[in-house]
């Protein structure tokens, strides 16, 4: 067949450019309500921002709470980014009394016009003895968006005696986003539960601009599994492909409430739903080396085991501090057939600080390294998108007896035990 002439060939392609662009015109605006806060869980993790404090009283402060005594400050901008607020925070830490914090939710200086911030006190001990104060809380900030006041809240924490691998924190204080815009969404006739994420809070649904990676990611539950897997989670700069189109985000307004999802002229990748990870679901198999030369085998070398898969990092502060709770769980139901598999999520040329952390916190369990952070081997199978990360596993079966949160704190030591007892 011949060619068409030039003047043809081009103007199939400006029909076709315009019948593209009149689809996109014409496609339906996606709305997602607002979630103000309990969002973080959704989620499944957060990326705490980093608020400096010092002695120094900000110019933006144009009205502080009296009785102050031992006060630190801070601001940080949050909102669309053609308006930011900045928003101005007080940590009040007197000698022998309850710490407070405060925050100028508003964004108006004056920080006795707000709504009281949450702020709990919590004592521990660090690993040398030390008496240990972290803080958590926050407070809800009232964001003008489009002609109206979205409440968004964010999270805040803090380690006002931290133990000395914290030293350098002293100074800090942390927050992330509680807040995020949830729905349904449908692509190619299929309905997926979704959810609109700001991940670096800075309280604009279009991202907080500049040279960076985008931070607000569109979430979609590819599998039904009811969470967000870390394959199923879009920059909303990005193309991506489900059930074989390839999809572009447009139109994203400050608040998140309305965006286009349209077909793009562009291909991708397609982006398969992971397997549902859950308890009754079988672990993913795989094999690896630890740190110490041996090739393990996971789950096939557990058989008339329980092992708990633990994905974890030197550098992550909960998964840290669920070690007293994994050791102490660990020295109990060890002689009773339970072993404990560690993954880091350490950076490059971290092996011998791994291998000093594991002795000096007395975890004798193996770990499995390969120095590549948040892409390591394990993790990209699982589809970990937070640390700390456990699955249960009985090692005949190869079936996940409970995983997530069902595992930290209190909960690890009863489900290991209520696990072992069906084995018997």
């Amino acid at each position: 067949m011949m060619k068409p002439p030039l003047f043809c060939r081009v103007g199939i392609l400006v029909i076709v450019a315009a019948a593209l662009s009149a689809s996109r015109a014409g496609a339906d605006d996606v709305r997602l309500s607002l979630m103000p806060a309990g969002a973080m869980r959704k989620m499944g993790g957060y990326s705490p921002q980093r608020v400096y404090l010092s002695a120094n009283e900000p110019v933006g402060i144009s009205k502080a709470p009296p009785g102050l005594s031992a006060p630190l400050y801070g601001s940080f901008k949050f909102g669309p980014k053609e308006s930011p607020l900045t928003i101005c925070v007080i940590v009040d830490e007197p000698e022998g009394k309850a710490p407070r914090l405060f925050v100028d939710a508003n964004g108006n200086g004056d920080l006795t016009d707000d709504d009281p911030a949450v702020w709990t006190e919590t004592r521990g001990k660090s690993t040398n003895g030390l008496e240990t104060i972290t803080c958590n809380g926050g407070a809800t900030l009232k964001v003008p968006c489009g002609g109206e006041i979205l409440p968004l809240h964010v999270a805040m924490y803090r380690f006002s005696k931290p133990d000395p691998a914290r030293m350098s924190l002293g100074n800090s204080l942390f927050y992330y986003s509680d807040y995020a815009r949830s729905g349904r969404v449908t692509l190619g006739g299929k309905s997926y539960e979704a959810l609109l994420a700001d991940k670096s809070a800075c309280g604009d649904f279009r991202g907080p601009g500049g040279a960076g990676p985008q931070t607000v990611v569109l979430m979609l539950d590819l599998n039904g599994s009811g969470k967000f897997d870390g394959h199923e989670t879009f920059r909303i700069n990005e193309l991506f492909n489900i059930g074989g189109t390839t999809y572009e985000i447009s139109a994203m307004d400050a608040s998140g409430g309305s965006f286009q999802i349209n077909p793009s002229s562009q291909t991708v990748p397609e982006t398969k739903p992971a397997p549902v990870l859950t308890a009754g679901k079988p672990a993913l198999a795989f094999a690896a080396n630890t740190t110490d030369g041996k090739t393990v085998r996971f789950p096939d070398a557990y058989r008339g085991k329980l092992v708990l898969l633990d994905l974890w990092a030197t550098w992550c502060g909960p998964g840290v501090a669920e070690l007293p709770n994994l050791t102490a769980a660990y020295n109990e139901y060890h002689p009773k057939g339970f072993e404990v598999l560690g993954v880091s999520l350490d950076q490059t040329n971290s092996a011998a600080k791994l291998a000093q952390f594991t002795v000096d916190h007395k975890m004798p369990w193996p770990q499995i390294y390969d120095g590549k952070y948040w892409q390591a081997a394990v993790a990209k199978l699982y589809s970990i998108q937070s640390i700390p990360h456990a699955f249960l596993v009985d090692g005949d079966t190869g079936v996940i007896v409970a995983e997530g949160g069902s595992l930290r704190g209190a909960q690890l030591a009863p489900a290991i035990e209520k696990a072992l007892a069906k084995k018997q």
